[in-house]
């Protein structure tokens, strides 16, 4: 980052009002390529909606990156969230903008703004809707009217970017390359680099972008049956399919060519994963000739088949049948965003949660885990082998198949594997992030927040099994976030192909090496340390995780945790969910709220008549869940519940200080710290055989600690909240209003809210 102070109007100390003086503005960090286009004095930052005794004054400026409030006052010391690298406690990207408000009080006037219009009236308000759910209020009480005119303008029209080539991570990324080699070599050595974040060698994130990633990934799940393919190379088969993909031996490559124009989008069958059984997961799109589809039905189910090692049978499940469509899903989304955030808190208890219930938001979530589980029923439970349909292969299709990963296959459950279960199954499979996220706003009809709908359904199994997972639910909430900033290659494009080309065609703009890797020039956002601290980054550390090396005491001796591929295949065998989840194979998840909670079972005793499916769940929960093995989530509406950490944490009033699962959170990793230091103190002492050991002053402690809360400060630090690592505090403005604290909801007691719609939202 470059600091610099944009020039303010020419006045004298004693001439700014209130005390301001020039050296009372904080500096802006600009970031290679990034320009100021616009700004604004003597703004006020309304922090509080019940008073303005702790709003912010300062000044508003607009890059090509960002909406920057500086405070004229220093920022607190003490730190209370994680510190972005690129952006300061009051930025917010434009990328992140949903909507742009301007109002005039006196006038009794608003409008939205969108790129390239006119602003009839001088605003005495700014409103900014973020797709994070944050609402950040801006009223312009003694600024210039015509600067606060402009700078509002200035915001509305770089949220709204004509072209992808317009987003900011393409200039920066550039100017980075060229100006951080260093940066770039320490890049390439995964040693100096935590949470996977190295492109290539060693413990890293696997992009899939080369035969050798998917090579790794047929070894590590035993496909034998599979080969790597590469008859897209330079996507001539398939545009929105990776350029190698995995298929049955048995297939030939002619073939494949010739099935492929039958396909949407020719869109072959993908190889997913392997089941320890020799069933596989595989995904594909609809056949556009039905005089075709039997036919091709026939080689690719032979093919399939013959992959197996029992020749078991092949199950096509079509979800385009079974789940919500993409406009549903961003309809449910829009309705608890406006019960958690845009609505007040003003009515009874019960219409609260009853508003929650019927935004559909949470039955959906429960659809997809519900499925999912079915479909790991077929794999795990009949050894059959799955093929998951949907119309174009894009959407439904990749919550569903990293569901299924995620429940079959412990390693996605630690950090790097779940990094690149999202790379293979969202990444390279062409989900279309740009129009998804809508980025560049063009287009409402093609939003809509199928991965948010994913990382809440891994919250939902994390929430049930916290041991499971080697990361947290803070490191979900910042993947969520990373989304809305323009800088890495992950969520800024609909397809490979279209990856490529792009990055193409900037590497020629920007005059960068031929041959150079991409990742290394535009990478993906899996190398935090873009984003965080080495020191923030432990908060994406599960101290309860329980996973393959994690050390544990047998017969008062430290031994590791090991699996075999023996134990881990028999204890897959005779699990996925659907009985105890209130739901049998086969029903139809999408009716209203009885159907949901129709055959759970109060004890695990056999059942007259019972089903293959349902004997196959009875046996799983009668069982201790093993952490390392499949696992299955429970789905009544009492297990299934709102994402706190997502949804509420903007809200002031869901705030508790010192409150919420981030003390359990607190406590736990100071023992794991605790017994770190001593493993690490007891590692010091070395001696002879038989002798006793000696301190070894030599081997000091490491300063690299896994763990976010240190084991020297055994109380909870004054600002931790249910909110940490986040904070309300300005993130959530609106007008005052007088209601029931929801303190009592997170503390398990129902609570509701009143719902209006956006655009009644009273300013």
């Amino acid at each position: 980052c470059v600091c610099t102070t944009p020039p303010l109007p020419q006045l004298s100390s004693f001439e700014y009002p209130w005390g301001f003086t020039l050296a009372s503005f904080s500096l802006i960090c600009l970031s290679p390529g990034e320009i100021v286009v616009n700004e604004v004095n003597f703004v006020r930052k309304c922090i509080s909606a019940e008073s303005s005794q702790d709003d912010l004054w300062g000044k508003l400026i607009c890059t090509n990156f960002k909406v920057s409030f500086i405070p004229q006052d220093a920022p607190s010391k003490q730190k209370s969230q994680l510190s972005h690298l690129l952006l300061g406690e009051h930025d917010i990207p434009l990328t992140c903008l949903e909507q742009v408000v301007t109002a005039n009080d006196t006038k009794g006037k608003k409008k939205v703004l969108g790129s390239n219009q006119k602003l009839k009236f001088n605003p005495t308000e700014l409103i900014l809707y973020c797709k994070d759910l944050r609402i950040i209020r801006f009223c312009f009480d003694e600024a210039g009217p015509e600067s606060a005119k402009k700078v509002c303008l200035a915001i509305a029209h770089y949220s709204h970017p004509a072209d992808l080539q317009l987003l900011f991570g393409f200039e920066y990324q550039g100017r980075r390359y060229h100006a951080s080699k260093e940066i770039i070599s320490v890049y390439l050595f995964p040693e100096e680099h935590v949470n996977g974040s190295a492109p290539r060698g060693g413990l890293r994130t696997p992009i899939f972008d080369r035969p050798s990633d998917w090579d790794r990934e047929i070894k590590r799940t035993g496909a034998s049956e599979w080969r790597v393919c590469s008859i897209n190379e330079r996507y001539v088969i398939s545009l929105s399919l990776p350029e190698y993909i995995v298929v049955p031996v048995s297939l030939a490559d002619q073939d494949l060519k010739q099935y492929s124009i039958f396909f949407a989008d020719q869109r072959i069958p993908l190889w997913c994963w392997n089941h320890p059984n020799g069933s596989a997961l595989v995904r594909m799109a609809s056949i556009s000739d039905p005089l075709q589809q039997r036919k091709i039905d026939q080689k690719v189910f032979t093919a399939i088949t013959k992959s197996h090692p029992q020749r078991s049978e092949v199950i096509r499940y079509d979800l385009d049948k079974s789940l919500p469509n993409i406009q549903d899903i961003q309809s449910a989304f829009v309705k608890v965003r406006q019960i958690c955030v845009i609505d007040p808190f003003e009515e009874s208890e019960e219409r609260w949660l009853s508003s929650i219930e019927n935004s559909r938001w949470l039955e959906y979530v429960r659809a997809f885990l519900k499925h999912s589980a079915d479909i790991v029923y077929y794999l795990d439970g009949k050894n059959a082998s799955v093929i998951l349909q949907e119309e174009e292969d894009r959407d439904l299709n990749c919550v569903v198949s990293s569901l299924v990963q995620l429940m079959l296959d412990p390693h996605y459950r630690s950090l790097i594997g779940f990094q690149s279960l999202v790379q293979k199954e969202w990444v390279m499979a062409g989900h279309r992030f740009l129009d998804r996220c809508n980025h560049l706003k063009k287009n409402e009809k093609e939003e809509s927040p199928l991965f948010l709908m994913f990382l809440d359904c891994v919250w939902q199994m994390m929430n049930q099994y916290p041991a499971a997972f080697e990361f947290t639910e803070a490191y979900l909430t910042v993947l969520s976030d990373s989304m809305w900033i323009p800088l890495f290659s992950t969520f800024l494009f609909n397809s490979p192909q279209q990856r490529a080309q792009h990055l193409m065609d900037f590497a020629k703009n920007k005059a960068i090496p031929q041959g150079e890797e991409q990742a290394v020039y535009f990478p993906p956002v899996w190398d935090w340390s873009q984003q965080f601290s080495t020191k923030d980054q432990t908060l994406f550390n599960n101290p309860m995780y329980v996973g393959k090396g994690a050390a544990c005491v047998q017969n008062g001796e430290v031994k590791t945790f090991r699996r075999t591929k023996k134990t881990y295949s028999s204890t897959l065998r005779g699990t996925p969910a659907s009985l105890r989840n209130g739901l049998k194979i086969g029903e139809d998840s999408l009716t209203r709220r009885g159907s949901l909670v129709s055959e759970l079972k109060s004890d695990f005793s056999p059942v007259k008549d019972e089903s293959p499916s349902e004997r196959f769940f009875r046996d799983w929960f009668s069982r201790a869940a093993d952490q390392q093995g499949l696992l299955i989530p429970l789905l009544l509406p009492s297990h299934v519940a709102l994402w706190k950490l997502y949804f509420l944490r903007w809200v002031p009033e869901a705030c508790i200080p010192k409150g919420g699962p981030i003390t359990a959170y607190h406590k736990l990793s100071q023992l794991v710290d605790e017994i770190e230091i001593l493993q690490s103190q007891l590692r010091q002492y070395k001696g002879p055989s038989g002798s006793t050991p000696f301190p070894n002053p030599s081997r000091p402690l490491s300063d690299q600690r896994r763990m976010y809360f240190k084991a020297a400060s055994p109380t909870p630090p004054d600002f931790l909240t249910s909110s940490f690592p986040f904070t309300p505090m300005g993130n959530l403005c609106r007008r005052s209003f007088q209601g029931t604290p929801i303190s009592k909801f997170l503390n398990g007691a129902k609570i509701w809210l009143s719902t209006e719609t956006l655009a009644n939202d009273s300013l």
